[in-house]
């Protein structure tokens, strides 16, 4: 894979992006078997499309997007470009380059693995998003981009209230803004991870991560350990978000979203 990795650019503040849309999405059946989820459609758009119109509207240019199941669909249907019209009339385009895990492996690398196996399309640091989660709301801002660039961390997650289907959440969060890997039987709130992300290559180098750069043998591996790992040297900032957001894992709640729409209260987009 050659090594087309950006930093931070001087004209817009931004680095690229990884959206993560190579599942299966089992949960969706039968809504999945031809269609992958990115490409349902949510307020008249596919899910993955809100993702690349709020990166394009927040001055992002590159994006990297994995792919496996029915991966071809969703290659054919973004291309290489992703473009839209800004609020002053300004063109803004964002170019996409693929990471094929099924082509390539024949399945999934889940998140750390499909991580490893971009990185050499992304850069020193880069926005993480979930294709599979609806967040209207969300300002990929160069400022956040410019705080986490100058901070010690190796990882800046956006974390949300707990969702009915997730009640025990994900992780702690301190006062001074740390992640916190807390023990089952610590009582203090958890929250639930967005899988919106600001992350540092480094991250993905021991001793945190342990597969090779660029994942040549296609390691399946999570994210979560990685960030636990970091979690406990303190080298993980969080912030609560508490915009519109919804984990799009079953048809109900794809429809629930729908029927927002069809009352009358589409979301705007960029």
């Amino acid at each position: 894979m050659p090594d087309k990795s950006k930093p931070i650019s001087a004209t817009t503040g931004q680095v690229p992006a990884m959206l993560l849309a190579a599942g299966r999405g089992e949960r969706m059946r039968p809504l999945t078997d031809h269609t992958p989820k990115p490409l349902l459609r949510v307020q008249g758009r596919p899910l993955l499309e809100w993702h690349l119109r709020a990166l394009a509207a927040a001055g992002v240019t590159q994006a990297v997007i994995n792919t496996a199941w029915l991966e071809e669909q969703v290659s054919a249907h973004f291309s290489d470009h992703f473009a839209i019209q800004g609020n002053a009339g300004e063109h803004k385009q964002l170019s996409i380059s693929y990471s094929h895990e099924g082509r390539d492996f024949g399945a999934a690398l889940e998140t750390a693995g499909a991580i490893a196996r971009a990185l050499p399309l992304l850069g020193p640091v880069f926005w993480l998003a979930a294709g599979d989660v609806f967040a209207p709301d969300f300002a990929f801002a160069a400022a956040e981009v410019q705080r986490f660039a100058a901070s010690g961390h190796l990882a800046h997650l956006w974390l949300v209230p707990n969702p009915a289907h997730h009640p025990r959440g994900d992780f702690g969060l301190s006062p001074a803004g740390l992640a916190l890997n807390l023990p089952p039987q610590d009582p203090a709130p958890r929250y639930t991870y967005s899988t919106i992300a600001l992350l540092r290559a480094e991250l993905f180098t021991p001793p945190w991560c342990d597969i090779p750069p660029g994942n040549p043998a296609g390691v399946a591996a999570p994210l979560a350990p990685l960030l636990r790992r970091a979690m406990d040297q303190h080298r993980v900032s969080a912030a609560l978000y508490t915009g519109r957001w919804t984990d799009v894992g079953t048809p109900e709640r794809l429809a629930a979203l729908n029927e927002l729409a069809d009352s009358g209260t589409k979301t705007a987009a960029p």
